[in-house]
């Protein structure tokens, strides 16, 4: 049983398990289209859902070896409808609503993963959502995650006589293009992201479904009633709504929400162990249900070629990915809202050392997971 699932909230640990995060989504709609995804679902870019949010003369394409270091934003988002625009399963949409919604499409997990030209490691930096920084887009000091939201709002009443769908599809453009322009407004000239990529809450249910579960161990027993989580303690396979509930419970927590940031990192870790076992990935019946459930949570940015990058990765492991929070000044009370204060030129000497690729990893308060 892992002590580590419960009760943490240093920085150190929190970075690890945010690490676990990026190895996850990597692993999720990247590591899955190797060989085995490649020889069997040729059309496996056909159906992905794509957004028009990195110009071209950014995007850095090339064959092995990469050329040019790629820079990707990975986000999670608070949504209530699939990559199609449709709405969640009902089990799924009855959790989000029973008093649990944290403000939908808000950007809870921000990590910038740089990997340099000779793709074979990469760094992965973390942005805490309640980072107190300045919006771009003219909207002021706000919590990084509302970066997306403010411009999704604005940008939806300036449409009010567009049908609806169109406009929230420009809208959602628009907003993730905001989060962007923020992000590497606070990191100054550090790096320019080149790929975006996206997933929602309902990945946890459509994923684990697929792949038969997710094996989980939790210390002492949880009975809480408004996330739905009720779990015996020790470890258990738990899929689809029980997967949901696992992930968003933050109440009896002790930390709350950094608690529940944890929780969602030993997760989605577990999560990444079951995708890359060779149970899941010989199955073809099962690697075409995670497919199928890939392409309905995903958001990737236009231009990204996931067989050639799952190529271009193939020497990328967990072994060789170093994993970073950004620095912050503390907590503080703004408003009446907890926040977390930052330092802007703290942010961006800490990713430019880090991007540097002619050196080793800057040194920092913020310790690499191992």
């Amino acid at each position: 049983m892992d002590p580590r699932e419960d009760g943490l909230s240093s920085g150190a640990r929190l970075a690890l398990y945010l690490a676990r995060c990026v190895i996850a989504l990597g692993s999720v709609f990247v590591l899955t289209f190797t060989a085995y995804a490649y020889v069997t679902y040729r059309d496996v870019n056909a159906d992905v859902v794509t957004t028009d949010v990195i110009p071209p003369e950014v995007q850095k394409a090339g064959p092995k070896p990469l050329d040019g270091a790629q820079d990707i934003l990975l986000v999670g988002m608070d949504s209530r409808t699939d990559t199609y625009g449709n709405p969640l399963p009902k089990q799924v949409m009855d959790m989000l609503h029973g008093g649990i919604n944290d403000g939908e499409r808000n950007t809870d997990t921000m990590i910038l993963v740089h990997i340099p030209t000779d793709g074979r490691r990469a760094v992965a930096i973390s942005f805490p959502r309640d980072s107190w920084v300045n919006i771009n887009g003219g909207f002021g000091n706000h919590k990084l995650n509302s970066a997306f939201v403010y411009k999704f709002n604005d940008v939806m009443k300036e449409q009010k006589n567009v049908p609806q769908k169109q406009a929230e599809d420009k809208a959602k453009q628009e907003g993730r293009k905001n989060l962007i322009s923020t992000i590497e407004q606070l990191i100054g000239n550090a790096v320019t992201i080149d790929r975006y990529a996206e997933v929602n809450f309902g990945s946890f249910y459509e994923i684990t479904n697929a792949i038969g579960g997710v094996e989980v161990c939790l210390n002492k027993a949880v009975d809480e009633e408004k996330s739905g989580a009720h779990f015996p303690a020790g470890t258990q396979s738990i899929a689809g709504a029980d997967a949901l509930s696992f992930v968003r419970q933050r109440y009896d927590l002790p930390n709350g929400d950094f608690d529940r940031i944890v929780r969602q990192q030993v997760f989605i870790g577990a999560l990444a162990r079951k995708v890359l076992s060779t149970g899941t990935l010989t199955d073809m019946s099962r690697l075409n249900d995670l497919t199928t459930a890939i392409k309905k949570s995903v958001v990737l940015s236009s231009g990204w070629d996931i067989t050639t990058f799952a190529q271009q990765m193939s020497g990328l492991s967990s072994g060789n990915i170093d994993f970073y929070t950004i620095p912050t000044v503390g907590p503080a009370k703004i408003g009446g809202a907890d926040v977390i204060k930052v330092d802007p030129k703290a942010v961006h000497d800490f990713v430019a050392g880090l991007t540097k690729d002619e050196h080793p990893p800057a040194t920092s308060s913020s310790t690499p997971a191992t």
